[in-house]
Parts: structure tokens; C-alpha cells; sequence
């Protein structure tokens, strides 16, 4: 760990700059390795900006070239948290209009790798707490920069590890258009794996098929994502039970030969209150007795760690605030974020930021100018109410 105190320089970049700046600096996070970078570049840029506005600056290194950073304003444990991931999704550089990572104007509209989902709203977060005196304040401001959100999520997991209780409300300004969201689902993606024996397609008995079994496999799977539908429900939801999808399959080799191994790849929805782990025992449960049945192997392996549902209770006091301030009652998404993890820390969490989810991972990818008036009002309300007025 780095802490790096508050030497001031100069003041921070105008907003506009703020963003091209962060903009500018790759920081692609990907599975496959001969994509993936760093974040070090945003978080060295980040790090002079807070604190020549007075904030503690630490930076937590997560392997060779991702850190995490936790900047301070402020003193005592109840803080404000304004939290927002360094990375990108990789891009099609063919399908934009122009270069990602240059930050381009034009229709009224800010285009650029990360201007949406998410490295604008970090420049904002720093916008808004421009000229906060620290002697003043009540509750301190965290701003709280993560790596690898768009793969592992391992820098939230790692705050997690570490029981970082970085203060008691949090807003995640992952793109949902300026409108608050309290609750979203889990993501559960499995490999479902069978191995048997292969043997010459003339006789059964010759060995064991992978992909008999399967068979009943996906019978059973379709069974319990009518029972899960029949368990849970949650009408905040557009799509009110859990999902749970066959994506991809593959087995066997040739017509003539007994398939010795199948494996299916899925993915399972599930709504806050349902577990990773626990969904992981439920499959495991009703997959094994099929695959004793037919005298096959199982093995189940996830294809990434999974994240689980968030559920922010509707008193809460970042809750109904965020409803206030921006006359929108708050809702629920389909995708995950970090939540879930700040949650695990103590703290009420809200997602709430200027982009919208259509332009997220998408070539052209822009933040409309017009939101960024109302998004520092919001945080200046959020700040004003929580980190200066009298409790």
C-alpha cells in the first residue's frame, strides 16, 4: 500500500479536460490475456488531481500493474463513498467513428473508450468536490477507483479480502441515465461437464455416452429454471424470476463413435437473496444423480467467480436522498456491478450515473453533455446533505 498525503501543486484540470485526460489513457480489461492492461496510467492521473484538492490518497497495488485507489477528504468511518471502476471492455477500432481514446465532441455529445461506462463519472466525483474545505465537514468523502470490474472484479473482491470499511453510503456511477437503482441481479456462469466412455456406435454397451446423459442434463436444468420461476419473484423486475439460460454446447466427435464427453456452458440470473455458493449446491445437487444414473463423471467448474444479487432496502437514507434529488423513484437492472461487494463492506449502496447502459460496450461509445449539469448537482446535493449539514 502507497499513501500518498496532500502535497498540494495546482488545482485539478477543468472538468472537459479531466475527462479527455482519463479518456486517453488505455486500460482494456479482458479473460483473454493479449488484451488485457493496466489501470496504473488512470490511477496516476487520479492520484496528483485529489490531492491537490486536500484528499488522502491511497493506492492498494493488485499484482504487477492494477492498483486500487482510496482517496479521503476528511476525518471519521461513516464516509460517503462516490465509487466508479478504471477499466474498459476492449474495442473494435474498425466500427468507430472516430479514435477512442480521444475524446471527441460533437452533437452534443462527449465520444470516447469509458465516457459512458465509467471513467467520466470519476472526473465528475473529483468536479464536485472541488473547494470542500475538510475543516467543515461532518461525515468525510471517499472517491474510490477500482480495477478489473469488466472481468474478475478483483479489485472490489479485494477490498472485501482486505474488510476495508470505507464508510456507510455508496453510489456507483455505472451508467443507468441518471436514474437511481437499488437492486439488480446475480450472474452465475457454469461449465457443466460429463465424461464417459467412447466406444464403436454398434453397441451401447461398448461404453458410456456423454451425451445420453446431457440429454437429461438439460431436461433437469429446464426443470429447475421452472421451479426457481415458481420459488422466486421479484415484480421490481422487468423480467421478475430468475433466468437461466443453455448458451453453448459441444460433444462427440464423429456419428460412428460413442461420445465419450459433452460439455454444456451456462448462465443463471438469480435475484437478490439467492446465493452464488447456494446457487452453485442446488446445480450440483440435481446434476449428480443424473450423471451416477448413466455411469459418468461430472465436474462443474465456474467460468469466472460469479457476483451476487444486490437488494438496497428502500428506507435506506442513499436510497430515498437519490430518489429526492433526482425525482425518480429507484429501480432495478439486469447487469451486475460492484455493489454487491461495498455492500458486504457496510454500506447502503445505489447505482446511480450520467451514462446510459445502450451505449455501454458499444462502438461510439458517448456521455450527452446535457447530463453532466444535472449529475454535479446530484453530487454536490449528496456531498451538501450528507458530508456538511448537521445530522
Amino acid at each position: 500500500m502507497m499513501t500518498h498525503m496532500n502535497t498540494r501543486h495546482s488545482a485539478p484540470p477543468r472538468l472537459i479536460e479531466m475527462i479527455g485526460t482519463l479518456i486517453a489513457e488505455p486500460s482494456v480489461s479482458s479473460a483473454h490475456p493479449e488484451l488485457d492492461m493496466g489501470n496504473l496510467g488512470v490511477i496516476e492521473r487520479l492520484e496528483p488531481w485529489l490531492s491537490d484538492l486536500g484528499f488522502e490518497v491511497e493506492i492498494l497495488p493488485l499484482g504487477a500493474n492494477k492498483a486500487n485507489l482510496i482517496a479521503t477528504l476528511g476525518r471519521g468511518s461513516d464516509a460517503l463513498v462516490l465509487a466508479g471502476h478504471t477499466d474498459t471492455v476492449p474495442w473494435d477500432e474498425r466500427a468507430w467513428r472516430s479514435d477512442p481514446f480521444r475524446l471527441s465532441e460533437r452533437e452534443g455529445r462527449l465520444f470516447g473508450l469509458g465516457t459512458a461506462d465509467m471513467k467520466a463519472f470519476l472526473a465528475l466525483a473529483i468536479e464536485a468536490a472541488r473547494g470542500l474545505d475538510p475543516a467543515r465537514m461532518r461525515h468525510p468523502l471517499v472517491i474510490l477507483a477500482t480495477a478489473d470490474e469488466e472481468t474478475s472484479m478483483s479489485g472490489a473482491r479485494a477490498l472485501l479480502e482486505q474488510g476495508r470499511r470505507l464508510g456507510r453510503h455508496a453510489v456507483i456511477g455505472e451508467p443507468t441515465g441518471l436514474r437511481p437503482i437499488r437492486q439488480h441481479k446475480g450472474i452465475l456462469m457454469e461449465a457443466i461437464r460429463l465424461r464417459g466412455r467412447s466406444g464403436h456406435s454398434s453397441d451401447p454397451n461398448h461404453g458410456a455416452s456423454a451425451l445420453e446423459g446431457m440429454a437429461d442434463v438439460l431436461q433437469a436444468l429446464r426443470a429447475l429454471r421452472a421451479e426457481l420461476a415458481e420459488r422466486y419473484r421479484n415484480d421490481d423486475f422487468a423480467v421478475p424470476v430468475p433466468t437461466l439460460n443453455l448458451g453453448h454446447i459441444h460433444g462427440g466427435d464423429n456419428p460412428n463413435r460413442i461420445c465419450g464427453e459433452c460439455e454444456l456452458h451456462i448462465d443463471l440470473r438469480p435475484l437478490p437473496g439467492m446465493g452464488v455458493a447456494e446457487a452453485r449446491a442446488l446445480l450440483h445437487e440435481r446434476l449428480a444423480p443424473i450423471a451416477a444414473q448413466h455411469g459418468l463423471e461430472l465436474e462443474m467448474e465456474p467460468l469466472f467467480d460469479g457476483i451476487p444479487g444486490l437488494q438496497t432496502p428502500a428506507e435506506a437514507w442513499i436510497v430515498q436522498t437519490c430518489e429526492r434529488l433526482t425525482g425518480e423513484r429507484a429501480g432495478s437492472v439486469a447487469f451486475g456491478t460492484e455493489g454487491p461487494f461495498l455492500q458486504q463492506l457496510g454500506m447502503d449502496t445505489v447505482i446511480l450515473g450520467p451514462g446510459d447502459i445502450a451505449q455501454a460496450h458499444q462502438p461510439d461509445e458517448y456521455l450527452a453533455l446535457e447530463r453532466i449539469p444535472p449529475t454535479l448537482a446530484l453530487l454536490r446535493g449528496l456531498i451538501r446533505h450528507y458530508c456538511l449539514e448537521p445530522d
